[in-house]
């Protein structure tokens, strides 16, 4: 089940990697065009005026839209080959679902539960990133359960492929029958966490980026994310930021804005832009001496990576479980800082997520505020996140990248044989072929590998193809030692496998 909620967190960066685009076209956009925004005296004609306007609707499109970016892009990255049929599953499933639970639709089915005020407004907020995730999985499911279905010969040409659309959408009618009773619950509660903490202020703001933080390992922070981030249950804290909103004003939906715009954002910037280079100085300090080198190419790009962009999967992942209670303690931090910051009246929103580039960006908009506290807030972050990984992983030994329990040598292996393409080849032999295969990735020294069938693997024959050894920490773990060299062998054993 873990390993299938990362899977889905990975998905998500799919249709996620789409909105810095709509950062870039809104902040530009706003800049040319202050008048969009009700800005006083601000001229509301000319070409500026006429190329900013376009610009914002441009970004809008795919703000507006998440929901459906989400079914499609959640069925991609689900499905086995990331074939775009699944994408087209998760289109019909989003329609589908979608329509038949829309309040029209409700209202003649079953009439007196729109009666009800609380039924009334879940089914009128049925178009919502989360329901979008919901079919995106049903859509990635059902391709990777039929794309291979066989029909009798009359039949033939709805085989394969081209019976996960009709399959999809019969699952669809199905879920959304079920969707029809859970659906109005699953949002009362939503609307109750999300009231709940928007109501504790910026103790609130504390523990939803805590919980933000803490929630990454199984992917369910993205769940939480649209009860804030978007208009699931009326908060939707980035549309309204990017709508060029404030606090009293009125959404395209008619809620009317009761909190600061931009909480729910703005604490995410010390700690990805200052906070992550902190711990990740504190642990290449902490490195073993022969793997230092590598320790700084994994968590120093990740951390200019986390500066510019806010992209910070990359960091957590790598040390999330070697040591996962200092992951506890740093989700912690990330909801003190996110509480101080909110509270001295810094705002900012993002796009994207909390980098460089978005904070340039968002600084024109009416909600932002105080945007130079960045620097002195960002450096006592970078300098407390540092001190606190430095002592953690000294005193309790952490294993975080670099200090990791590896054979005896390994960062020093000279290859038998420099010819990668051939080792992969042997190596896939080994492991009993690409279809006995469930998940490829690698670590600084290691092929990493997850088959079906244990019994398959021949480990003389893998260590025939000149590497060092072989691990099997687990029934279906596979760990070939390859050494420094294996993002090379990587890169051609997944060519192979493909």
């Amino acid at each position: 089940m873990m390993k299938y909620l990362q899977k889905l967190g990975k998905a998500l960066m799919l249709p996620v990697a789409t909105l810095p685009i709509c950062g870039i076209l809104m902040g530009l956009g706003y800049a040319l065009a202050p008048g969009v925004m009700g800005v006083p005296d601000a001229p509301t004609s000319g070409f500026a005026y006429v190329l900013g306007f376009f610009l914002i609707k441009a970004g809008g499109a795919l703000i507006d839209n998440m929901h459906i970016l989400f079914a499609i892009g959640v069925a991609v990255g689900l499905a086995d080959d990331n074939d775009g049929t699944a994408g087209v599953a998760g289109l019909v499933s989003w329609l589908m679902v979608t329509n038949l639970l829309s309040p029209a639709v409700v209202s003649v089915i079953l009439p007196k539960m729109m009666e009800n005020e609380t039924n009334a407004l879940a089914f009128g907020k049925i178009q919502n990133p989360f329901i979008g995730i919901l079919t995106g999985i049903i859509g990635a499911l059902c391709y990777n359960k039929f794309k291979n279905t066989k029909l009798p010969d009359v039949l033939a040409f709805f085989s394969g492929k081209r019976s996960v659309a009709i399959v999809t959408g019969l699952v669809s009618i199905l879920t959304s029958v079920v969707l029809l009773f859970i659906w109005p619950i699953v949002f009362s509660g939503l609307v109750a966490v999300g009231n709940g903490i928007k109501g504790l202020g910026v103790v609130g703001v504390g523990l939803y980026a805590f919980l933000n933080r803490l929630l990454i390992p199984t992917g369910l922070h993205h769940a939480l994310n649209n009860v804030f981030w978007f208009d699931t249950i009326g908060l939707g804290d980035l549309t309204a930021y990017w709508g060029a909103l404030v606090e009293g004003d009125t959404m395209a939906n008619g809620t009317v804005i009761d909190w600061s715009v931009g909480s729910y954002m703005a604490g995410f910037f010390p700690c990805m832009m200052f906070g992550i280079a902190g711990a990740s100085i504190a642990m290449i300090q902490t490195a073993k001496t022969n793997k230092r080198k590598a320790t700084i190419g994994i968590v120093g790009s990740t951390a200019i990576c986390a500066l510019l962009c806010g992209v910070t999967e990359p960091f957590e992942f790598a040390f999330m479980f070697l040591a996962f209670p200092l992951y506890v303690v740093y989700a912690a931090l990330y909801g003190i800082f996110a509480a101080i910051t909110v509270g001295l009246g810094f705002r900012a929103g993002f796009c994207f997520s909390a980098g460089l580039t978005d904070l340039l960006f968002s600084a024109s908009l009416p909600a932002a505020a105080k945007t130079w506290l960045i620097l002195p807030i960002g450096l006592v972050t970078g300098l407390v996140f540092y001190f606190v990984f430095l002592f953690a992983i000294k005193k309790f030994d952490l294993k975080t990248p670099g200090r990791e329990d590896d054979v005896e040598g390994e960062m020093n292996i000279e290859l038998a044989n420099n010819d990668y393409t051939a080792m992969a080849e042997i190596i896939l032999e080994g492991v009993g072929g690409k279809e006995n295969l469930t998940s490829i990735d690698h670590c600084i020294t290691r092929l990493r590998l997850e088959v079906k069938d244990r019994l398959l693997v021949d480990e003389h024959k893998i260590k025939s193809s000149g590497v060092s050894g072989v691990i099997r920490p687990g029934k279906t773990s596979v760990q070939v030692i390859v050494g420094p060299k294996v993002q090379f062998v990587y890169e051609e054993f997944k060519k192979l496998a493909k």
